[in-house]
């Protein structure tokens, strides 16, 4: 039977130590008592917290066209009744294509398709060059660990998962020499939320505004210059917010390369998988079992709508938990999950007209990054079981704080190369006998991860 817009009783916060622990009981509990829809308190904000399967699909692919993504439909934010210190009201106040629709969604989303392309297809040149970067900065980083030793601790997550996608951005943005390792260190300090992470912000914006500038005035083989080939007429405004989309996607990025490496270490049968190549078909099977995107931002309802054992008003927002809906029995519940390939059916990706576009960059990266680290590594253990790894607080990613584990190198370490990798991305070479550390001693980036390494 359906109910009325809200329960009496006031919704429960959904941000607690439960739910930062373990989301998945929160899930259970929620959907006994409510359904695949619930009233949750987030942050202090009234939201409809989806659970389903059915219905999360059902809202990201709105075939009736009756949600919306621009936050001027919230009611509740059009009424004033969001406060202005509200924590997570940044996110929503961005006006890039994530919170855009029809047709100017359409015009961007296309010149997101064109920019990527040469990325993504395979068979292109830049494609395979990126794919040889991406190569050199996971054996650069895990050189960095190796300096102390051939066996030792680390922490991954900060150490390899995070910083690799972050240098992989800095290559495809084109920064010119000596800016891009800053912009990297702020896109971290953004990411991470901390009191750095405003003022980070206003330097990244300006950041960008000034590389689609000169982007415009001098094209490269790069990001901003494929989206401004393929948009002509967007504003250096618009493209700076549209190029700090890359961040989100590659943090992501870094968290399903974290994800892959628990699930890989923690069992032995997976790991002995990677060694006859099916490094995807993991990567897929995580994405279903801990999307690191476990939520999404928020959608609308445009008119009264039902959902779940709820009414929908005009103007409500609702979060989609695509986490929840994995755990859905009514679909987890039809997987064989002995099965030698895993649906391609989940929503790790999305769906619909906001769905990923940056899928087929972001497998990639997280293969060859799992790849070459139990490449180079012939011990990768878990310093912490899995139920006890910490996890970032988030309302949105399920991500882990750090991934301590106890290494030990399958062959001699070798030294991080000497600098930047060079447009065709040959091995990486030895540094010259008069420059030991190269760049890479002088580097805020590297200085940090140098810093980070623990004694052994």
């Amino acid at each position: 039977m359906t109910q009325g817009p809200w329960p009496q009783q006031p919704p429960e916060p959904l941000l607690t130590r439960d739910y930062d622990a373990d989301p998945a009981q929160v899930h259970e509990r929620l959907r006994k008592i409510y359904g695949p829809v619930a009233p949750v308190d987030l942050l202090g904000v009234p939201v409809w917290f989806v659970m389903g399967y059915e219905e999360v699909l059902r809202v990201l692919q709105n075939s009736g066209g009756v949600w919306s993504k621009r936050v001027d439909r919230w009611r509740a934010h059009a009424e004033g009744r969001i406060p202005a210190d509200w924590p997570l009201l940044p996110v929503f106040q961005v006006n890039n294509s994530t919170f855009q629709e029809g047709a100017a969604l359409n015009g961007l989303r296309h010149a997101w398709t064109s920019a990527l392309a040469p990325f993504q297809n395979p068979g292109h040149p830049q494609a395979k060059q990126l794919e040889q970067a991406v190569v050199d900065h996971a054996d650069d980083l895990i050189g960095v660990l190796a300096e102390g030793g051939a066996t030792g601790w680390a922490d991954l997550a900060a150490q390899y998962a995070r910083p690799l996608p972050l240098m992989v951005a800095e290559r495809m943005l084109g920064f010119p020499a000596g800016r891009g390792e800053d912009v990297v260190m702020d896109i971290w300090r953004m990411i991470d939320a901390g009191p750095e992470a405003a003022a980070a912000f206003e330097r990244l914006y300006a950041a960008m505004t000034d590389l689609g500038a000169a982007k415009r005035e001098t094209p490269g083989d790069d990001l901003p210059s494929y989206l401004i080939e393929a948009k002509p007429d967007i504003t250096l405004d618009e493209l700076a917010r549209e190029l700090l989309m890359l961040p989100g996607l590659l943090d992501f990025t870094a968290s399903l390369v974290c994800n892959v490496v628990v699930e890989v270490a923690a069992n032995p049968d997976v790991r002995e998988s990677l060694s006859v190549g099916a490094i995807d078909e993991t990567v897929n099977r995580v994405a279903l079992l801990n999307p690191p995107m476990a939520n999404l931002t928020f959608r609308y309802a445009l008119t009264e709508v039902k959902l779940g054992n709820y009414t929908i008003a005009p103007g409500d927002p609702v979060m989609l938990s695509v986490a929840a809906a994995h755990q859905d029995p009514r679909f987890a519940g039809a997987i064989d999950w002995h099965a030698i390939r895993t649906t391609r059916a989940h929503l790790a990706w999305g769906a619909g007209p906001h769905n990923c576009l940056g899928q087929l960059l972001a497998t990639r990266i997280t293969a060859i990054a799992v790849h070459r680290l139990f490449k180079r590594m012939s011990k990768v253990k878990l310093a912490l079981p899995p139920d006890q790894l910490p996890w970032r607080p988030s309302p949105f990613m399920r991500a882990l704080r750090s991934l301590p584990i106890q290494y030990e190198l399958a062959e001699a370490p070798r030294p991080p190369r000497s600098g930047p990798a060079p447009d065709q991305a040959p091995a990486p070479q030895e540094p010259p006998a008069d420059e030991p550390a190269g760049r890479q001693s002088r580097s805020p980036l590297w200085t940090f991860l140098r810093g980070l390494r623990r004694p052994r």
